[in-house]
């Protein structure tokens, strides 16, 4: 099957981003036509499910914050019940561009889950000190399990095909980093073929950051902590049927 952004979903968690997500879910539908864009609200206390409305996304309110992983399992789901093959994570804050979905969509036709790398010769993101450790140290171990190279295991652009949908609509992680790096260790044991493309990642248009600078040491302990939660969890199962290798 080929895949179009017409059986495509678009779903932006989003958590007390009302000075963004008006403008990230106009520009998705600007550089996406006929794209359709869920907006995930994730217990915000602002006015993000009313920003995202007038620019004519489509809403879900969780009544608390449930972290990206939460929000996003929601979008899997919303995909599977309204017959969309893939979905792609885009960020409301703006880091993400949506242009890039068009490369990510292309690449899902030999892969079932595609990931954007901030790492992978394209942009001038940068990432320094124990939080770069982190990302390099889990992007070799996972290149290395996924059978493929992979620079970027904590990017939140990525794309998923029909079989990762259905996969991550019952298994998909809410844990701290479940949403990037677990979730990569799901797809990998159920056989799932992970590819990436470059991408080039924006400065933020609006709230803050999730990682603060001083807490940044904590990062590297919390996402091998992470990995090794998503590698004594037991595997997933699709349909019944146990997937790991």
């Amino acid at each position: 099957m080929v895949a179009t952004l017409e059986r495509t979903l678009v779903v932006m968690p989003a958590f007390n981003e009302e000075s963004s997500v008006r403008q990230v879910v106009l520009e998705v539908f600007e550089k996406l036509p006929g794209i359709t864009c869920l907006v995930v609200d994730d217990g915000s206390i602002d006015d993000t499910a009313a920003e995202a409305l007038a620019a004519g996304a489509l809403v879900a309110r969780l009544p608390f914050n449930l972290g990206v992983g939460g929000a996003m399992r929601v979008g899997f789901r919303y995909a599977m019940e309204q017959g969309f093959d893939n979905v792609v994570q885009v960020d409301a804050d703006g880091q993400h561009d949506p242009a890039g979905v068009h490369a990510l969509l292309e690449r899902l036709e030999s892969a079932d889950l595609v990931v954007g790398a901030r790492f992978a010769g394209k942009g001038d993101y940068v990432v320094r000190g124990p939080r770069r450790l982190a990302m390099v140290l889990l992007s070799q171990f996972l290149s290395h399990t996924a059978g493929t190279k992979l620079t970027d295991t904590t990017s939140g652009f990525r794309m998923s095909g029909p079989r990762a949908v259905r996969l991550f609509a019952e298994h998909y992680p809410a844990e701290y980093l479940g949403d990037t790096v677990e979730s990569l260790v799901i797809a990998v044991r159920a056989r799932c073929v992970i590819a990436q493309v470059p991408v080039a990642m924006r400065v933020r248009a609006g709230g803050r950051p999730s990682h603060h600078p001083l807490k940044a040491a904590g990062y590297l302990g919390r996402a091998i902590l992470a990995l090794l939660f998503a590698l004594i969890r037991p595997p997933a199962r699709l349909h019944g049927v146990e997937v790991s290798p």
